[in-house]
C-alpha cells in the first residue's frame, strides 16, 4: 500500500495543516485515506470509535482533525502513542487511547523505544484498510539530541520504510538555513525525498532563488511553494503557541475572556466563538489581570486540575472572577474549569500530580474527587436554557457530586442532567467538549449574553475550509510527484 511521510523543520511549521489538506485533496479523488501520527503531545484530544474491544480511547485532536478530512471515523491507531504534559518535565502517556502511565521527560527517552512495534502495528492496520496512509512527523527530525529510540520522526520512517517530505516555514525567516541545516545533521541513511515551503506571502517569484538554492545544497528535490492559507485560522488549533494570536477584537459587542492556564487542555472548544463576529474572544496570558468589561469568563479544561487551580490562584484569576460575579458578569466552566468553579478538589491518589486537595472558587455547590476509570464517551442533547442542541464528548477523570446538579446546564438525550448552574444562574459548568460546535447551543450562550449568533454549525465550517486547503494544495504542490513518492496507483492528475 502506500504511504508518505510529512516531518518539519520544527514545530508549528504547518505540518498538521499540510497533512489534512493532503487528507481531503487525495479523499476528493475517490481514494481511501488513513491519517497516522506515530507520536503526538498535546492536551487537545478528541474521543474515538470503540476498538476491537469495545473501548473508546482519545487521540490528538489534529488526528481528529484529519479523520474527518479523509471523511473516516476516528480510531485510536490513528494516533498510537498521545503524551498529555502534566507539568514542565513531566506527561501523562497514552497508548492507543488508553492512560497507561505517568513519565517525567527524562524517563520517557528511556522507554519510547519499547513503543514501536506498538506503533508499527496500528501503522500497518490503517495501510491494510486504506489505499493512502499520510504520517505526520513531531517536531524536527534534525533534534538529533532525541534520535535515540525515536518512533516520532525518522525512527518510525526508516522502521516501516515510508518516504519522508521535510516541511520549513518562510513566515519564520531562516528556512534555507532551516532546510540545509537538517540535510547537514540528519545521517545518510535518514533519506529525504523532497521538501516543501510553507506559509508563504508575498510574490512566490522573489523566492526562486531561495528554492534553487535548497535544492542545490541538500540534492531534494522541490515539492512546491504553498502560501499563506488563511483557511488554516478556521480549523482547529492543537499547539498553546497560537493563543496569543487567537483575538483581533475588532467590530465586535460582547467579550468572552478565557485564562491561559498552565496546563490548558482542549482549549479549541473555543474556536467556534473566534468566529462569531458579535464576539470578541480573548485569551488572558499568565501575569495579566482578567479585563474588567469581559461579559463572560470562561475558566477552560486542565490536564492537572489542583496545579492550575493554584497557577489561577498565584496569577489573582481567583480575585477577578470573584469581583466579576459581583458586578453581575458571569462565568462558566468546562471540564477542568468546571471541577474548580465548585467547593472542592481532590485527587487522593495524585492521579494527575501530587496527592492533594484544594478549595475551589465556592461559585457552584459541587465537590470534586479526582481518580477512577477515565470517561471517554461522546454525548448529546439540548442546552437548559434556549434548548439548543448540543454534540460533543467527555473526557475526564473524576466524579462531582452535589446539590448544584440539580440545577443542571444542559439535559442529555436520555433526560438526564450534566453540569450545574447556581442558584442565581450566573455560573455554570459541564464536563462537555466541543459544546460550541453546535450553532444552535452557542446561539442560546450568545443569546444570553444579548447579542446573535450565527448559528452556523462549526463542523459545516471546518469542512468547507478544508477542501478550500485541499483546492489550494492541489495548485501549489507538485501533487504528481508526491503521488509517485507514496507509491499510489493509478493516479492521474
Amino acid at each position: 500500500m502506500a504511504a508518505l511521510m510529512i516531518q518539519g523543520c520544527g514545530s508549528d511549521v504547518g505540518k498538521s495543516v499540510l497533512v489534512a489538506g493532503l487528507c481531503r485533496l487525495f479523499t476528493n479523488r475517490g481514494y481511501r485515506v488513513r491519517p497516522f501520527k506515530p507520536q503526538n503531545m498535546s492536551n487537545n484530544a478528541a474521543v474515538t470509535e470503540p476498538d476491537e474491544s469495545g473501548r473508546r480511547g482519545e487521540i490528538g485532536r489534529a488526528q481528529a482533525l484529519q479523520a474527518i478530512a479523509c471523511r473516516t471515523p476516528l480510531t485510536v491507531h490513528m494516533n498510537p502513542v498521545l503524551l498529555k504534559p502534566q507539568s514542565d518535565v513531566g506527561a501523562q502517556l497514552v497508548v492507543r487511547g488508553q492512560v497507561k502511565a505517568s513519565y517525567q521527560a527524562a524517563a520517557y527517552q528511556e522507554h519510547k523505544a519499547d513503543l514501536l512495534q506498538i506503533v508499527l502495528d496500528s501503522f500497518w492496520t490503517l495501510e491494510a484498510e486504506a489505499d493512502l496512509v499520510l504520517v505526520e512527523g513531531a517536531g524536527s527530525p534534525a533534534e538529533i539530541n532525541l534520535r535515540e529510540g525515536d518512533i516520532a520522526n525518522m525512527g518510525f520512517a526508516l522502521a516501516a520504510e515510508v518516504p519522508v517530505v521535510l516541511v520549513g516555514d518562510i513566515d519564520r525567516g531562516h528556512v534555507i538555513a532551516a532546510l540545509v541545516g537538517a540535510k547537514v545533521v540528519l545521517d545518510e541513511e535518514d533519506a529525504i525525498k523532497g521538501f516543501i515551503i510553507n506559509k508563504f506571502r508575498g510574490d512566490p517569484k522573489l523566492f526562486d532563488c531561495g528554492r534553487h538554492e535548497i535544492v542545490k545544497r541538500t540534492g531534494w528535490p522541490d515539492m512546491g511553494l504553498v502560501p499563506w492559507l488563511a483557511a488554516a485560522r478556521r480549523l482547529p488549533a492543537e499547539d498553546a503557541v497560537v493563543l496569543g494570536e487567537a483575538s483581533d477584537g475588532a467590530n465586535r459587542r460582547v467579550k468572552i475572556a478565557v485564562p491561559i492556564l498552565r496546563h490548558i487542555a482542549n482549549f479549541d472548544d473555543f474556536d467556534p466563538l473566534q468566529a462569531e463576529p458579535s464576539v470578541d474572544l480573548v485569551y488572558v496570558a499568565p501575569g495579566a489581570p482578567l479585563p474588567g468589561d469581559a461579559d463572560l469568563i470562561i475558566v477552560p479544561g486542565s490536564k492537572a486540575t489542583l496545579s492550575d487551580l493554584a497557577f489561577m490562584r498565584a496569577q489573582g484569576w481567583d480575585i477577578d472572577i470573584r469581583a466579576h460575579v459581583r458586578r453581575g458578569g458571569r462565568v462558566m466552566g468546562v471540564c477542568g474549569g468546571f471541577q474548580m468553579l465548585g467547593r472542592t478538589v481532590a485527587d487522593p491518589d495524585g492521579t494527575e500530580g501530587e496527592a492533594g486537595s484544594a478549595e475551589g472558587l465556592g461559585l457552584l455547590d459541587i465537590d470534586t474527587v479526582l481518580g477512577g476509570d477515565k470517561v471517554l464517551e461522546p454525548c448529546r442533547g439540548r442546552t437548559v436554557v434556549g434548548e439548543g442542541a448540543y454534540e460533543g464528548f467527555e473526557m475526564h477523570i473524576g466524579r462531582t457530586t452535589g446539590e448544584g446538579l440539580t440545577r443542571p446546564m444542559l439535559v442529555r438525550e436520555d433526560g438526564k442532567g450534566e453540569g450545574a448552574v447556581s442558584a442565581d444562574g450566573r455560573v455554570s459548568g459541564c464536563y462537555v467538549h466541543r459544546l460550541f460546535d453546535s450553532g444552535e447551543a452557542r446561539a442560546a450562550l450568545l443569546a444570553e449574553l444579548g447579542v446573535a449568533s450565527r448559528a452556523i454549525d462549526h463542523r459545516v465550517a471546518v469542512d468547507a475550509a478544508l477542501d478550500e486547503i485541499a483546492e489550494a494544495l492541489e495548485t501549489h504542490l507538485d501533487v504528481a510527484a508526491l503521488a509517485k513518492l507514496a507509491g499510489l496507483k493509478d493516479f492521474r492528475l
